[in-house]
């Protein structure tokens, strides 16, 4: 299949979804209620539609967008298909810089939150491009990925047991289960910037990706330059999740599972595979939210929870294939 045909279906696809997601939700409206929210977008129906629904899944678009192309750009520079954004530590680093700014009372400060996860992604990042420059093997990297993983979670543990207000562990446990309940325009616009920015330098990298695929060895010869290379990916792939986090709070296995999606369909090529693995994930983060939202449950579930319900076994099944292929 053509990458171009493989994009409008992808787009279709979404399309459909955001319809879907926008349309319905845990207050029904009838066929007049709606034709009232196009005709008059300030009513009662309209405030709905398009202030309270529409945001949420714009938002939620942008973030599994994100974190879709994130994970495709890091499995093609790790050549390891279980690799997520999670494994740079930047997610964790991300939750630990919101979880600081709830713990100082920063809450009721509009954007303070968003920003403290931002800059933590972005502490993260800037670590991680470091040792990228002095590491060459990508185990090494992995490694101390999940080393400040780690890190960052006992960290945001310290904050967790040293809170003296009930409220601020409500809050950040919260953030940390991930959500884009409450999000408005004013939210998706802030996350469109880093976005972009880490979605170019992912893109930048796709035809050095190709060519690792070579072997490094193989693509230093053919002229690739594996600093400029793993800079880009690594920084990308931050930004991303670190504007993912900031958007949405901690959102598992969306970075892993999208790429798998559509990596049939790209003949496995880590080019090809960047856009479709954007619109994958965005599709996916769309539909887990409608699911948390019409589930039937006295308190509407978190769109982390949904995600790892459905991604953790599909992390086993991969890592079940995986083994099989290494053991032949």
């Amino acid at each position: 299949m053509s990458l171009l045909r493989l994009c409008l279906i992808m787009l279709g696809l979404l399309a459909l979804a955001a319809i879907l997601a926008v349309g319905l939700g845990e207050i029904p409206l009838a066929t007049d209620q709606y034709v009232q929210a196009f005709a008059h977008p300030a009513s009662g129906p309209g405030e709905v539609l398009w202030t309270i629904r529409a945001p949420r899944v714009v938002m939620a678009a942008l973030v599994g967008g994100a974190l879709g192309l994130a994970g495709a750009a890091m499995q093609g520079l790790l050549r390891n298909p279980l690799a997520d954004p999670g494994v740079l530590g930047v997610s964790a680093a991300s939750g630990l810089g919101a979880a600081l700014c709830i713990a100082a009372g920063l809450a009721v400060v509009p954007g303070a939150i968003e920003l403290g996860a931002l800059v933590g992604a972005l502490a993260a990042g800037i670590g991680v491009v470091a040792i990228s420059l002095r590491l060459r093997e990508p185990e090494a990297l992995i490694l101390f990925g999940v080393a400040l993983s780690a890190f960052c979670g006992a960290l945001t543990a310290l904050v967790f047991n040293l809170a003296s207000s009930p409220v601020a562990i409500a809050e950040i446990l919260a953030w940390l289960m991930g959500s884009v309940e409450n999000r408005d325009w004013t939210d998706g616009l802030r996350a469109v910037l880093p976005m972009a920015v880490g979605a170019w330098l992912c893109l930048k990298s796709g035809q050095g990706l190709r060519m690792l695929t070579l072997g490094e060895e193989a693509a230093q010869l053919s002229g690739l330059n594996m600093t400029r290379l793993r800079v880009f990916a690594v920084a990308g792939a931050a930004l991303l999740t670190g504007a993912a986090v900031a958007g949405a709070g901690v959102i598992g296995f969306v970075g892993l599972a999208a790429p798998h999606l559509v990596r049939a369909l790209v003949r496995d090529d880590p080019r090809r595979i960047l856009w479709p693995s954007a619109l994958a994930g965005a599709l996916l983060l769309v539909l887990a939210d409608l699911a948390a939202r019409i589930v039937p449950t006295e308190q509407e579930l978190k769109l982390g929870v949904v995600t790892a319900l459905f991604g953790a076994p599909a992390f086993a099944l991969l890592a079940w294939r995986a083994a099989r292929s290494w053991r032949t």
